[in-house]
């Protein structure tokens, strides 16, 4: 006589049931919710790999003079055409290109750490509080572009002496820039430090002896980073428009050592000859601003807790 066993149903814990979880596979699939930055996101690695990738393959030398190749709108040798010394535009928005994301990026670390450092001090030590978003406030009071043209005019002479007339430029464009663009992230971190501060978690840190500095750096930094991260997005947008601006006003690099910025002075006055010395660095400018924007909103939404199911 045989006997049949009755196996007993499997039991399934919902976890089990349910794709695994982790923060990270969340905010890509909100991000990927975005079409916008996800598009964004493909044209900046395009302008990233012709920027840094493209001299490999486009190897016309970007200072070679051809008086009799001048002020050409586009032809085989020279798509994107010519300047008024016959320079091919292509390649000198190439070598431009990699200045001007050096500086956003290297400008948005310094903005990014001083807000950070701020904004964790006032948040946390409440003596500090007030003075420190006083000062904030002072920055946020000044006139940005007149005060960027004051220091750019003071020190320029002296870091060129002291490191060359690119790498004085560039040491002094991104410490300008970054030290006058950390009051928005100073605010923000404050405020998600006044959040973070009150829960339980950093009560119990505090009551088994834990210090200031271990609190800060183990819990209410990894849980400010969000923001932090978002705000860092914005920031390198802001920083190449204002490296644009400077070099329009003629106050960055030597006109042989292009960027985005310098090729716009330096066309603005054939733009009736050649249009192209115009459109193309423009064009350039406002698609990386445009994308780096677009890809700040989809980490904003990625990342906002609120809309992550």
């Amino acid at each position: 006589m045989t006997t049949i066993e009755k196996r007993k149903p499997k039991q399934f814990d919902v976890a089990d049931m349910q794709e695994s979880r982790t923060f990270v596979g969340d905010a890509w699939r909100q991000f990927r919710k975005h079409k916008l930055a996800i598009v964004a996101v493909a044209v900046l690695l395009i302008i990233l790999a012709g920027v840094f990738l493209g001299p490999a393959f486009w190897t016309v030398d970007p200072t070679y003079i051809d008086i009799i190749a001048a002020y050409q709108i586009s032809s085989p040798e020279h798509p994107w055409g010519t300047d008024s010394l016959g320079r091919d535009t292509l390649a000198r928005c190439l070598q431009g290109g990699r200045v001007s994301l050096a500086i956003g990026v290297s400008a948005m670390a310094v903005a990014i750490t001083i807000g950070t450092l701020v904004g964790l001090a006032s948040g946390y030590f409440r003596r500090l509080d007030n003075p420190l978003m006083r000062l904030t406030d002072i920055f946020i009071a000044l006139p940005q572009l007149p005060l960027l043209l004051v220091l750019m005019m003071l020190f320029r002479e002296p870091l060129k002496a002291s490191f060359g007339p690119e790498g004085g430029v560039f040491i002094l464009m991104v410490a300008v820039i970054g030290g006058l663009q950390w009051m928005p992230t100073a605010r923000l971190v404050r405020g998600e430090v006044l959040s973070v501060k009150s829960r339980e978690f950093i009560t119990a840190a505090d009551a088994l002896g834990s210090r200031d500095g271990r609190i800060l750096r183990s819990h209410i930094l990894p849980n400010v980073l969000s923001p932090v991260i978002v705000a860092a997005t914005f920031s390198i947008a802001s920083a190449i428009i204002t490296e644009s601006a400077l070099s329009f006003l003629g106050l960055g690099f030597p006109p042989d050592f292009p960027t985005w910025g310098r090729l716009l002075f330096d066309g603005k006055d054939y733009l009736t000859i050649t249009w192209t010395l115009v459109f193309w660095p423009g064009l350039l400018i406002s698609l990386t601003v445009l994308c780096v924007n677009f890809i700040g909103d989809g980490l904003r939404d990625a990342l906002d807790p609120r809309l992550r199911k």
